[in-house]
């Protein structure tokens, strides 16, 4: 065009004057942001201006930015004195509290990057990223304990309890200083999806993170008077915007509750408590928010970002209908870069667009030549600048693979391949198409489903596996499995992937193939794969839903989850259920059945009667809270414990009700701190010195004093004897009677079998236990034993209520009229059932009950398999 306005004539260019055009204008230009800044000295200088002002808020606690600071820098020096300082890694596995805060400050402070390790994910994942990044130290705190004893359990590296500030009390409150750190150093390893079957970690440094904060400060300018809404996992690349942008402007961070990012409810609520200007959302989830009556009046945001997932224009649409006030900016970036386009959506357009790059960075739509594609032409987006990551650490040759030299760039600059398809539109700004390769986005979180195939062909039933995204009929993605193998039970495929991977990375369906369809030249064909049948979704035998509620929600289930037929014992998240298709399930009961009920009743009672029963229930009353009995005066039974009384007297149960486990322990074997650590939870459960005396006909409980009472442990020394041998003792040990009047009720046997190999067999009656208490009391003993050998507190979270309180409350709760109620149904359901069983078989009936048992293989034909 003419300087005047005017049109003039079109003339052919040659193509590398095209691709000059293209990279120069359509990218952003350079900006002089601080480079030579680290993260935490944006932060250091922003606390030096507003010591006084309020810095984190979470639930009821504020914390100014003087006192972040000082907590941060003392926990740093702490930190540098363990050897966590420059270029170190560090670990923390904390849940959201202000602890999360002033650990990640410290880690940077120290010189340090850290690695997020959440909780929410599978062990056995969180070890393997432990063991990929080898932590200098692990910052965890008490309601975590457990969790970190095992994640630090074989490794050499100490524990930090981010609760217990005394340890680290009298280390300096000044700021640390460099030493060492600079732009170039790393900031944080995130875990990613991997398409071998493990996690892998990207690495950002300082530079990268830094100028992602000052764009985002010079496009949006948030004031000191604002407040961000930090919502999201703090594995989840976009949370690091979200801890450290208003921290370095003086505003306000307020942390959203544990699950409270789940909750348009909550969030609702918070946003308008707190004076939220800023949120961001995944799609799918805004599109949830946007559903709540109370979005609408969230006036006081000023600004959201989406990211995570690709945005239609239905959903601008939508937003600006809501809230036609509020700025919504659709940013784009792999974990690899983080966000490094933006674009503020027009309700008008007819495309959203990931707009252009952000300052310092370069975007570049390539075609399979790693030739600029023309304009409108589908090619792949790399991503150049000072945004791109290190690498993936300890992965050199995946790290060559994605991360290539740059030639639009300075000499030696390198590029990251998305594998996103994108194409330039007419005005300069970039449309996403979708992915190159197979990589999905499911709900926000990207995913390999290389990584799900890895996992599921483990399986020994499974020969072949292939996992795909498909739609689920709501707008959104879930994973469905195909495999060659055996006739599997599809929850026992289910559980062996929970076992190993995140519930977002599980897939909803599982389908069987007797074999995988190919294309002509023997390639695996996709499309061809067949859609899920109902019965891949893991349904049980149908059982029509009984009632009005129960029709309802089947209803409800069925247009939600796009499953044809909903029966009242169908498993909400077996069908493909998850956390934001929750939501929806509790807003329309709440729309079509007139009942109350919250996304936790879902996840508590998941299959469909169980959920109809439980509305009923809490339409009805509100259950007492569980407060302490009095322990002067006889303490009740429960009714478990009343049932196993009254099995006891009538004899001949034997081990029946004997639980049983074994602990193989190899390496140095600290006895004292074992015992001590045995000792201190029998006198931490009061079940565990509970026994059961009769007073005129009554039971009632008996609890010990912490003094009179410890851990029954005998020792035996098998060095040299064969397995048979110690099968016989522990054996013996499990089998062994319990004397419910004089206890002790729980027992232990430690048999050396050499220097550096033991085995502890635990054995307790299940008037005491049961086997998810088992649970429970092996993560104690593990951070007990630790502790007791570190020569610290294990800081083990307070007991508020014991058995016997529990105990009390459901004597209280369920007597009266609620007891006589329920007594009669059953009696009237059950009149006239046989109260004898008598079986057709070549055995006769004992006199007494024997509880003898036997298992008896056999094998089905393929045949008869097929036709039952």
């Amino acid at each position: 065009a003419a300087d005047d306005g005017r049109s003039v004539d079109r003339i052919p260019i040659l193509p590398e004057a095209e691709r000059a055009l293209v990279l120069r204008e359509w990218n952003a230009t350079e900006a002089a942001y601080p480079r030579q800044a680290c993260v935490h000295e944006l932060f250091e200088a922003q606390a030096a201006r507003t010591p006084g002002a309020v810095a984190v808020v979470f639930e009821d606690q504020q914390v100014t930015y003087a006192e972040l600071n000082a907590r941060a820098n003392r926990l740093a020096h702490h930190l540098r004195a363990l050897g966590a300082g420059a270029g170190a890694r560090v670990g923390i596995c904390v849940e959201r509290s202000v602890e999360m805060v002033v650990g990640l400050l410290a880690i940077l402070k120290a010189g340090g990057a850290y690695v997020p390790l959440d909780a929410s994910y599978p062990v056995a994942r969180l070890r393997d990223m432990v063991e990929d990044s080898a932590p200098a130290v692990l910052l965890t705190h008490p309601p975590l304990a457990a969790t970190a004893a095992e994640l630090s359990a074989g490794f050499a590296m100490p524990v930090l309890d981010l609760a217990a500030d005394e340890a680290w009390a009298v280390d300096p409150a000044t700021n640390p200083g460099r030493d060492g750190v600079g732009p170039g150093s790393l900031a944080h390893v995130l875990f990613t999806s991997g398409s071998t079957g493990r996690p892998k970690g990207v690495m950002l440094e300082h530079g990268s993170l830094v100028n992602r904060l000052a764009w985002m400060q010079d496009r949006y300018g948030m004031q000191p008077h604002e407040a961000l809404l930090q919502k999201t996992p703090f594995s989840f690349d976009v949370s690091f915007w979200e801890f450290f942008w208003p921290l370095m402007v003086g505003a306000r961070l307020v942390m959203a509750r544990p699950g409270g990012h789940r909750d348009p409810a909550y969030l609702a609520e918070t946003i308008r408590r707190e004076g939220i200007t800023v949120a961001h959302f995944v799609p799918s989830m805004l599109q949830l928010f946007l559903e709540h009556p109370d979005a609408a009046r969230c006036t006081g945001l000023l600004r959201v970002p989406v990211s995570g997932e690709a945005v239609s224009a239905a959903l601008v649409r939508q937003f600006h209908e809501r809230l036609p006030r509020v700025g919504l900016f659709n940013q784009y970036g792999p974990t690899e870069s983080g966000e490094v386009t933006e674009w503020a959506c027009d309700p008008g357009a007819e495309r959203v667009s990931i707009g252009r790059a952000i300052h310092n960075s370069a975007v570049y739509v390539l075609d399979r030549a790693g030739e600029p594609a023309p304009v409108g032409v589908a090619g792949e987006l790399f991503i150049g600048g000072v945004a791109v990551a290190r690498g993936y650490l300890g992965r050199p040759r995946l790290t060559a693979e994605r991360f290539v030299p740059d030639p639009f760039g300075e000499p030696g600059a390198r590029m990251y391949r998305s594998g996103d398809l994108c194409r330039w539109l007419p005005n300069g700004t970039l449309e996403y198409l979708g992915r190159s390769d197979f990589q999905v986005k499911v709900r926000g979180f990207r995913v390999e489903p290389g990584e799900i195939e890895a996992r599921l062909a483990a399986h020994p039933g499974v020969r072949e596996a292939v996992v795909l995204a498909l739609d689920d009929g709501s707008g959104g993605k879930r994973l469905v499995g195909y495999f060659v193998g055996e006739a599997l039970d599809s929850e026992a495929l289910r559980a062996h992937l929970s076992a190993q991977l995140p519930e977002y990375m599980v897939p909803a369906a599982l389908v069987r193939l007797d074999s995988f369809p190919v294309t002509p030249n023997g390639k695996l064909d996709r499309r061809a794969l067949p859609a899920p049948g109902a019965d891949a979704f893991a349904a049980r035998a149908y059982e029509a839903p009984v009632g009005e509620t129960e029709t309802a929600l089947a209803a409800i289930w069925s247009d939600l989850l796009g499953v044809e037929q909903v029966g009242r014992g169908d498993h909400f998240f077996a069908l493909g259920g998850h956390s934001l298709l929750a939501v929806r399930v509790v807003s329309r009961v709440r729309q079509a059945v007139g009942l109350q009920a919250e996304v936790g009743d879902l996840f508590v009672r998941p299959v469909l009667a169980d959920f109809a029963r439980g509305l009923a229930a809490s339409a009805r009353a509100e259950a007492p809270a569980i407060t302490p009995v009095d322990r002067s005066g006889p303490i009740p039974l429960s009714f478990a414990q009343q049932r196993l009384c009254v099995m006891e007297q009538m004899g001949g149960l034997g081990s029946t009700y004997h639980i049983a486990s074994r602990l193989r322990m190899t390496g140095e074997l600290h006895r004292d701190a074992l015992a001590g650590a045995l000792d201190r939870i029998v006198a931490r459960h009061e079940v565990l010195r509970t026994t059961f005396a009769e007073v005129d006909g009554v039971p009632e409980q008996r609890i010990a004093p912490v003094d009179g009472s410890g851990f029954a442990l005998d020792e035996y020394d098998l060095s040299g004897a064969d397995e048979a041998e110690l099968e016989k003792l522990l054996s013996d040990a499990a089998r062994a009677p319990f004397d419910l009047q004089r206890g002790p009720l729980i027992r232990g046997r430690l048999v050396r079998l050499g220097a550096d190999d033991h085995v502890l067999l635990i054995t307790m009656h299940h008037i005491v236990s049961d086997g998810w208490s088992m649970g429970v009391l092996f993560d104690e003993l593990a951070a007990l034993y630790a502790a007791h050998v570190q020569g610290r507190e294990a800081n083990l979270p307070d007991l508020p209520v014991q058995y016997a309180d529990y105990a009390g409350w459901e004597r209280k709760w369920m007597g009266g009229e609620l007891l006589e109620r329920q007594a009669g149904y059953w009696e009237q359901a059950l009149a006239g059932a046989p109260e004898l069983l008598e079986l057709p078989t070549d055995h006769a009936r004992p006199p007494k009950q024997d509880f003898a048992g036997d298992s008896v293989p056999l094998e089905l034909g393929g045949e008869l398999t097929a036709g039952v």
